[in-house]
C-alpha cells in the first residue's frame, strides 16, 4: 500500500494517521475481544451506538474499563445505525455501531443500505458464532457478510484475533476514503476470545482498492473554457460537496462564476439559501426557478450528484440544452445517467480548486460572458413563484406554517433532522440553511424512522447545537423507542411531530392519481375531530412523550403554535415532543410526478407553470 494509502487510517482524516513503530516489536499480550477495544480507541473513535448479545459479549467486557470509549445503549439495532448515520453526516466523522450475531445483525442493513445510498462514512462490527461453527445454523447464526455484502462498501469476516486491528483500520479507511460509504466487520466468538500480541499501527492490504489521484490538468482546463463561454450555466450541486467538505471553494467558485446555484436534497447548506445566486432545490418538490433553470441551461456544472431520478424526472427531456461537466470522486458516476461533455473524476475541493486557478485566463482568452439577463429571468421566477403554501380549511395549523415559524424560533446553526414523507420536503423547503451538514435525511433510500435514532446520533456528536427532528406521525412510529435511550442518557433532542393521521405522502399520491381512493393509508380509526377531547389519535402522542420521560407540549389552534416552539427551545434537559396537529388533506408542492419532464411544474393544485410563465 502506498503511503498517500496509508495516511488515511485514522477514523477522521489524515491527520489522525498513528506513527510508524517497528512491526517486529512485540506487542502487549491480549484477547481479540480487548483489541478490537484497543484498536477503535487508537483509530479516535470516540462514541459508539449499539446493543450486546451472546456472539459480541466477550468485547463489551473490555469495553466496560474504557476510558475513551462513549458507548450509547440503543433499543434496536436499526436505531443504532441510524444513530451512527446522523452523527456521521453531522460531523463528517466515521460512525461506528456495534451489535450481535444473527437478528441484530440484521437489524443492521436497513442502516448500512441507507449509509451506502448517501455515501456516509460508517463502521458496523458484529459478532458472530465459533469459526467452527459457521455453516451449522447455529443459535444466532447469519451470513452476515454475504448479506450485506450489496449494501456496503466492503464487509470483512475475521477468525483470527491477530487479524483484528488490520481488518478494523482497513475498514476505517475504506470508510472514509474515496467516496465514502458503510463498512461491515464480523468478527467471530473464536477471534474474541483467542489472545494475540498487540501491536499499532497494524500493516494493511487492500490489493485493488485504488483512489483516484489529481484531476487532469487537460480536463479542468477544458471545464474552464465551458465556463468561460456559457450563457446559461447552472452549479448543479449534491452532497459530494458536504461529504468533501468543500463548501468554501463553492463559495468561491460561485462568486466567481456568478452563476445561478441549486442544491439537492443532500447538499442543502452546501451553499446558503440566502444568497442571491440560490436559486433552490431541484428535483421532484424542488423549487420552480432551480427546476426550470436547469431545463433551460446551456451548461450543467455537476458538482458531486449523481443525476438522481428524483432530480432528473424523465431523464431523456432532462437538460435538453446544456453540456455537462461532472465531477465526482467515484468514477462510476460519470456518465452513468447523463453523458458528461467533461469529465473529472477527483476531489471535489481540489477540482474546484484548480478550477478557481484555471478561471482567470480561460475568461482572459474567451472574455467572461455577461449572465445578467440569465440571473434576472431566474430571479423572477424564484420571486413570482416561491414554496407553495397551504391555506388550512378546518382550522388546524398548516405544516409549512409551523415548519417557518421553527425556523424564526430554532438557532440560526440549528441541525435539523427529518424523517421520510412530506414533513421531509416542507422541512427542506421551509427551513432556512446556512451552513453545511444543517440538514440530515434519509435522501437517497428514503427510510422511514431515520428521524428520532438519526437525530439521537447528531446531538450525541453536537452535544452543545440545538437539534430538531421534523417527523411525521408514521415515521416517527417505527424508531420513537429511542427517546427511552435519549432521556437515560441525556440526551435532549427536540421534535416537532407533524401529526396528519396518515401516511401523508402516500396519501398525496392518491389524492393526485388514485382517484382519492385512500387505501390503507389512515393512521386513524375514523373521521378525525380534534376539537373533541377525546380524539386525539392513536397513539396519544402526549402520553407516549410522557411514557418516555420526554416534555409532551400539543398543538391545535394555529395562534399557540410560536409558544409551544419558544418553550421547547428553551427545554435542554430532557428531549421534547411537540406535536402539531394537521390536516391528512394538507400537500406538498411544487411537484414533477415520477418520470415525467421537468419543463412543466406542478406548483398548486390548479396551477401547471412552464419556463414561459
Amino acid at each position: 500500500m502506498s503511503e498517500p494509502e496509508k495516511k488515511s487510517m485514522g477514523a477522521y482524516g489524515p491527520e489522525e494517521t498513528p506513527n510508524e513503530v517497528d512491526p517486529a516489536a512485540r506487542g502487549e499480550v491480549m484477547t481479540g475481544a480487548k483489541a478490537i477495544i484497543r484498536t477503535l480507541e487508537e483509530l479516535g473513535v470516540t462514541d459508539i451506538f449499539g446493543l450486546p448479545g451472546g456472539a459480541i459479549l466477550s468485547t463489551f467486557d473490555p469495553l466496560y474499563d474504557s476510558q475513551k470509549l462513549n458507548f450509547v445503549l440503543a433499543r434496536h439495532e436499526q436505531g443504532a445505525a441510524h444513530a451512527a448515520e446522523g452523527y456521521a453526516k453531522s460531523t463528517g466523522k466515521t460512525g461506528v455501531c456495534l451489535v450481535t450475531s444473527g437478528p441484530a445483525a440484521t437489524n443492521l442493513l436497513t442502516g448500512l443500505a441507507d449509509a451506502m445510498m448517501d455515501s456516509v462514512p460508517m463502521v458496523a462490527i458484529t459478532g458472530q458464532v465459533g469459526a467452527e461453527s459457521i455453516g451449522t445454523d447455529a443459535f444466532q447464526e447469519s451470513d452476515i457478510v454475504g448479506a450485506s455484502m450489496p449494501l456496503t462498501k466492503h464487509s470483512f469476516l475475521v477468525t483470527r484475533p491477530e487479524d483484528i486491528p488490520s481488518r478494523l483500520a482497513e475498514a476505517f479507511f475504506i470508510a472514509t476514503s474515496g467516496r465514502p460509504g458503510p463498512v461491515l466487520v464480523d468478527v467471530t466468538k473464536t477471534a474474541q476470545n483467542k489472545k494475540m500480541a498487540f501491536t499499532w499501527p497494524p500493516p494493511m492490504e487492500l490489493p485493488g482498492y485504488k483512489l483516484p489521484g489529481k484531476p487532469s490538468k487537460q480536463q479542468i482546463v477544458a471545464a474552464a473554457t465551458e465556463i468561460a463561454v456559457a450563457h446559461r450555466p447552472v452549479l448543479y450541486v449534491g452532497g459530494g460537496v458536504i461529504g468533501a467538505n468543500a463548501a468554501p471553494e463553492l463559495r468561491e467558485l460561485a462568486d466567481a462564476t456568478g452563476a445561478p446555484v441549486v442544491t439537492t436534497l443532500t447538499a442543502r447548506g452546501a451553499f446558503p439559501d440566502d444568497s442571491p445566486q440560490h436559486m433552490g432545490m431541484p428535483g421532484m418538490h424542488g423549487h420552480v426557478s432551480a427546476v426550470l433553470s436547469m431545463q433551460q441551461a446551456d451548461l450543467l456544472i455537476a458538482l458531486g450528484t449523481r443525476f438522481d431520478d428524483r432530480v432528473t424526472g424523465d431523464v431523456k427531456c432532462f437538460a435538453p440544452h446544456a453540456k455537462v461537466i461532472h465531477v465526482d470522486i467515484d468514477a462510476a458516476e460519470i456518465s452513468k445517467i447523463r453523458h458528461a461533455d467533461v469529465p473529472i473524476v477527483g476531489n471535489l475541493k481540489d477540482v474546484m480548486a484548480a478550477l478557481l486557478r484555471a478561471l482567470p485566463q480561460a475568461y482572459k482568452q474567451y472574455g467572461r460572458p455577461d449572465l445578467t439577463p440569465w440571473m434576472k429571468s431566474l430571479t423572477k421566477l424564484k420571486d413570482k413563484y416561491p414554496v407553495y403554501f397551504d391555506d388550512t380549511l378546518d382550522g388546524l395549523v398548516s405544516p409549512q406554517k409551523a415548519i417557518k415559524v421553527l425556523d424564526e424560533v430554532s438557532d440560526e446553526d440549528a441541525i435539523v433532522v427529518t424523517g421520510v414523507g412530506q414533513h421531509q420536503m416542507w422541512a427542506s423547503q421551509f427551513m432556512t440553511y446556512r451552513y453545511p451538514r444543517t440538514y440530515i435525511s434519509s435522501c437517497g433510500l428514503g427510510t422511514m424512522g431515520f428521524g428520532v435514532p438519526a437525530a439521537m446520533g447528531a446531538k450525541v456528536a453536537n452535544p452543545d447545537r440545538e437539534v430538531w427532528l421534523i417527523d411525521g406521525d408514521g415515521s416517527f412510529q417505527m424508531t420513537n423507542q429511542e427517546l427511552a435511550t435519549c432521556t437515560q442518557l441525556n440526551i435532549p433532542i427536540k421534535v416537532m411531530l407533524i401529526n396528519n393521521s396518515s401516511l401523508g405522502m402516500v396519501r398525496q399520491w392518491q389524492t393526485l392519481f388514485y382517484n382519492q381512493r385512500y387505501s390503507q393509508t389512515d393512521l386513524h380509526d375514523g373521521v378525525r375531530n380534534f376539537a373533541e377531547a377525546d380524539r386525539v389519535g392513536i397513539p396519544d402522542f402526549m402520553l407516549l412523550a410522557k411514557a418516555y420521560g420526554a416534555e409532551g407540549i400539543r398543538v391545535t389552534d394555529p395562534k399557540d403554535l410560536r409558544k409551544a416552539l419558544e418553550t421547547a427551545h428553551q427545554i435542554n434537559d430532557r428531549p421534547v415532543v411537540v406535536e402539531v396537529l394537521v390536516s391528512p388533506d394538507a400537500m406538498v408542492f411544487p411537484m414533477v410526478p415520477a418520470g415525467q419532464t421537468n419543463d412543466k411544474v406542478i406548483y398548486a393544485p390548479d396551477k401547471t407553470v412552464t419556463w414561459e410563465d
